[in-house]
């Protein structure tokens, strides 16, 4: 059995990259599972999805723990705990991220005998508006890497899957999935399908009997706000927002007022500031701000607004 985990933020596409790659599976004939796991909070918070494929039905359930390929659409979130990319890691697993530095800097950052794979997107894959494209172009990383699923498949597969979107979306999609399809032949086949996990190797859980207290003393309460301060929200962002001040007409609520996080305050002199920490990068302050003084800047980039944009 195929056992595969895609790892991003929230807003990325790897529930879609699990749910395309599932449908190629199956189109090869393969019985399949794919689900997300995230929690309330999605978008730049980091989540997995995985999928399971197998010529024979599949009795396991729940998440994956021993991943024979590991898919990384967001490299900054290797070395953040609460991703849990590298958890069930074994030599035999093959990683696939998604970075600008050779495998070998990798090997010796992590300290692994895993096979280490560069899946460089290209530059346009980095702009605002390319998280469409990356759910398609991780899946086919995915579907060549284990050498069972044609090019056509993965295709049909996108189709499917992206066939809510407008036409000339689903086409650049497709283009995208067939240049990694192309560029990552040379591996293709290095994901191997692991060994059944048998019942009787089980470690029994360990179960602590918990008294139960009164609803007084067990139950959560909140005594002040601003209880979330310590909580650095903004690790979860791919894109942040930076405002122009030559554009900006210091409206002072607009911004504010429709920032979800309360993120964004006012100064005494009508201009706007940003809680970089708590600022989740949802963007909903570059849709509203109605000067178009607020751009979203991709992390891996100057946070410096462009000065060449022109009015919209």
């Amino acid at each position: 059995m195929y056992s595969i985990r895609f790892h991003g933020r929230g807003g990325q596409g790897m529930k879609t990259a699990g749910r395309i790659l599932g449908t190629a599976f199956f189109l090869e004939g393969f019985e399949v599972q794919d689900a997300p796991r995230y929690g309330a909070e999605r978008r730049g918070a980091p989540l997995f999805a995985y999928v399971r494929a197998s010529r024979e039905p599949i009795l396991e359930r729940g998440i994956i723990r021993n991943p024979d390929l590991v898919v990384v659409a967001d490299e900054t979130l290797v070395g953040l705990p609460a991703a849990e990319v590298l958890s069930g890691v074994t030599p035999r697993t093959v990683l696939a991220v998604n970075t600008g530095l050779r495998p070998d800097v990798w090997k010796r950052r992590l300290n692994l005998d895993s096979l280490i794979i560069q899946i460089q997107a290209g530059k346009e894959l980095h702009e605002p508006g390319a998280l469409q494209f990356l759910s398609s172009w991780c899946a086919a990383a995915a579907a060549r890497l284990t050498g069972v699923i044609s090019r056509k498949s993965i295709e049909l597969a996108v189709r499917q899957e992206l066939a809510f979107l407008p036409a000339s979306a689903v086409e650049e999609n497709l283009r995208h999935a067939a240049r990694m399809f192309e560029t990552l032949a040379p591996h293709a086949g290095c994901v191997t399908e692991g060994r059944p996990v048998m019942a009787e190797s089980y470690d029994r859980p360990e179960w602590i009997e918990l008294p139960l207290d009164e609803a007084a003393v067990a139950a959560p309460v909140i005594h002040a706000g601003r209880t979330s301060d310590a909580v650095q929200t903004g690790l979860w962002r791919t894109f942040r927002p930076v405002v122009d001040e030559a554009r900006c007409r210091r409206c002072w609520w607009i911004c504010s007022s429709f920032c979800p996080d309360s993120a964004i305050r006012v100064l005494a002199d009508g201009k706007p500031e940003i809680d970089y920490e708590h600022c989740k990068g949802c963007m909903v302050c570059v849709s509203q701000c109605p000067s178009h003084a607020i751009e979203a800047v991709p992390e891996a980039v100057s946070s410096e607004p462009s000065q060449d944009r022109g009015a919209s």
